[in-house]
């Protein structure tokens, strides 16, 4: 590549173009037994996707907030709960609380790998809800209804902290679902079991979303979710078709929300190729990781990958001062960055019955100030992170220059 030739934030042409004969045969199957929606190909995806995971069951859905919605649903969450999670993620993760007719709430996150914070969740348990008559079910300070269930978000291809997150969850009888629309192929070891578990198979139930840009993506939208609840893999189900348990006979009201075969063949074609591109963006992680070291950037903190997590990056984000001014410098270099997430979600939309301000949740206020996702895909050359690399630590430098040494992002991270 030239100088002047810019670095995108992922490329979805590429493979696109490698895989084109088969997706397109895909496409020609649907079109020739005119089965749209539903049927063998979706089956089939299913159980392959179930099989990736080492989940029992797997439900195609139309997008990743409908897995999370239906799946909270399925498990239980009644109108008027409490859902506990984090403010640190993207929007449909309340928006499918919303849609359940419950109530989110939030505790904050982990100062180094930007997930759930077990400890906070634990204090939020014990000091921030009082017990509901009878039951002893916890009921929150904040919205005044009870907690039913905890969603921990696996976030830029990493999964939370879930030994101690499902500790209180059976403490207090909680449901567990997993967002995991940002995990897949992601493992966590359990130090309490003693083996790695697939992202998708800790909780009651688990959420994917196959955005186009995720590492399993559609050509469109689409989602799944996952479980090793039959129960659970029964409702969704007849959730995402309008509640029928067969045409025309409605158990209740759903939606539709269903996979359509034509998405469903072309993430079967890509899910044979997930986990050799979860390898290639692990292996431009540790490459970003060694330029880092190399040019001596302290002021940039890569991603903390502590020893329980096999990180399948997703993005890779780092935290550096001055996040704003860097982008512009980096965007007037030609390099392509995004921020994941700008905004965190009780600084976003007022939801009904809560009250949040700024300060609430310290650590992921300051995150969202810090963090900058920069270009990661699997096609990402060599040339194309040392120029990435090389811009990032000058535009920081300059920054260092400008401040007088001042606290970096790292020094902050490691006095929290």
């Amino acid at each position: 590549m030239t100088g002047h030739e810019g670095v995108p934030f992922l490329d979805l042409a590429t493979p696109h173009r490698k895989l084109e004969e088969e997706l397109v045969a895909k496409f020609r199957d649907a079109l020739r037994s005119a089965t749209f929606v539903g049927g063998p190909v979706v089956e089939d995806f299913e159980r392959a996707f179930a099989e990736f995971c080492g989940a029992g069951w797997c439900v195609g859905v139309g997008s990743g907030t409908d897995a999370l919605w239906l799946a909270l649903v399925a498990a239980g969450v009644r109108p008027g709960d409490t859902v506990v999670t984090v403010p640190n993620t993207f929007i449909a993760t309340t928006e499918a609380i919303t849609h359940a007719a419950a109530f989110p709430d939030f505790v904050d996150v982990d100062a180094r790998t930007a997930t759930m914070d077990p400890e906070k969740l634990r204090a939020y348990l014990e000091t921030e809800c009082t017990r509901e008559p009878g039951s002893g079910r916890p009921m929150s300070r904040r919205t005044g209804r009870p907690v039913t269930a905890i969603i921990p978000v696996h976030l830029y291809g990493q999964t939370a902290d879930m030994d101690p997150i499902l500790d209180l969850a059976a403490r207090y009888d909680l449901t567990v679902i997993e967002d995991a629309c940002q995990a897949h192929g992601a493992a966590y070891f359990s130090r309490k079991h003693g083996v790695w578990c697939k992202a998708g198979t800790m909780g009651r139930a688990a959420a994917f979303s196959f955005y186009p840009g995720k590492n399993l993506g559609a050509c469109g939208e689409a989602g799944a979710i996952t479980t090793n609840d039959e129960h659970v893999a029964k409702y969704c189900r007849m959730l995402r078709d309008h509640g029928q348990s067969r045409k025309y006979v409605h158990k209740f009201v759903g939606t539709n929300g269903r996979l359509d075969a034509v998405q469903a063949g072309v993430l079967l074609v890509k899910l044979d190729h997930l986990a050799k591109w979860n390898e290639e963006r692990r292996a431009r992680a540790r490459d970003y990781d060694a330029l880092l070291q190399i040019t001596g950037g302290a002021a940039v903190v890569p991603p903390d990958v502590p020893s329980w997590s096999r990180h399948v990056y997703h993005l890779y984000v780092v935290r550096v001062p001055e996040r704003d001014h860097v982008q512009r410098d980096l965007a007037a270099a030609g390099i392509a960055t995004g921020i994941h997430y700008p905004v965190p979600l009780h600084l976003g939309p007022t939801y009904p019955g809560a009250s949040f301000r700024v300060g609430d949740f310290p650590v992921a206020e300051r995150a969202a100030a810090e963090i900058l996702s920069l270009p990661m895909f699997p096609e990402l050359s060599s040339n194309q992170q040392w120029r990435v690399i090389e811009s990032l630590t000058r535009a920081v430098a300059g920054i260092d220059r400008a401040r007088g040494g001042a606290a970096t992002p790292r020094a902050r991270t490691q006095a929290a």
